[in-house]
């Protein structure tokens, strides 16, 4: 079957005609070739052009994957900058973020969360008796504790020296202030060994319901007034 066409029609409309002639019916769909997507009829198409036409696809193609390339990075570089130096946990500033999207989530569906903030008794002694590898030792191991004994959806930071703070969702007061007793006991529970010498960690804990009335800044203080509150009566 021969098929006439105007030379100055795009390829989308000669293709739809041929179909037509032929009995089939086209489907609306945005054109796939390069020339029918730039609207270049066969007259355009000359050498030069479909060459011209490949290096751009080549430069597009090459560019994509530059900009995924930049993009992953920008994660990986994003991602460390949320990390702790020392140990697997969330620094300050993002723990604190989280602590926010917390707030929102709970202010948005009322879903219950609370905060708790811990602090390694005796560390001082540690690294002054043992030195500062030994202390270093010692955080990694609270923060491996607390990380082995918390949920997928919890979050864990190191709020800089000997402090860490745990968020639990979905968790009020009381269920908070029973699962900080456990999270304490988990970490207490082995000493950390370092060389030829070992010592017994003991946590002190601070506890809070997260309130939507409350900064995350402000939330964060309070959990460390009451932790300090605990440790003065506990002498």
């Amino acid at each position: 079957m021969k098929i006439t066409a105007a030379r100055s029609e795009p390829f989308s409309a000669i293709r739809r005609r041929a179909l037509a002639q032929a009995g089939a019916q086209a489907a609306p769909a945005p054109p796939t070739d390069t020339a029918a997507f730039l609207g270049l009829t066969e007259q355009d198409l000359t050498p030069a052009v479909q060459a011209a036409l490949q290096t751009l696809v080549t430069e597009i193609d090459d560019l994509r994957r530059e900009v995924g390339r930049l993009k992953r990075q920008l994660e990986e570089t994003e991602g460390l900058a949320d990390r702790d130096a020392l140990t697997p946990l969330l620094n300050r500033r993002a723990l604190l973020r989280e602590l926010h999207r917390v707030q929102a989530f709970g202010q948005r569906y009322g879903s219950p969360a609370s905060l708790i903030y811990f602090d390694l008794d005796g560390f001082k002694t540690v690294n002054d008796r043992y030195g500062h590898a030994a202390g270093d030792a010692a955080l990694q191991a609270v923060a491996e504790r607390l990380l082995a004994n918390v949920r997928d959806c919890d979050v864990v930071g190191r709020m800089g020296g000997d402090e860490f703070a745990v968020i639990l969702v979905q968790a009020d007061q009381a269920v908070a202030e029973t699962k900080a007793a456990a999270l304490a006991q988990a970490v207490e529970r082995e000493p950390i060994a370092f060389g030829d010498w070992s010592a017994p960690l003991h946590l002190s804990y601070g506890v809070r319901q997260v309130s939507a009335e409350a900064s995350p800044e402000a939330l964060l203080a309070q959990a460390d007034s009451a932790m300090f509150a605990a440790k003065r009566r506990r002498g």
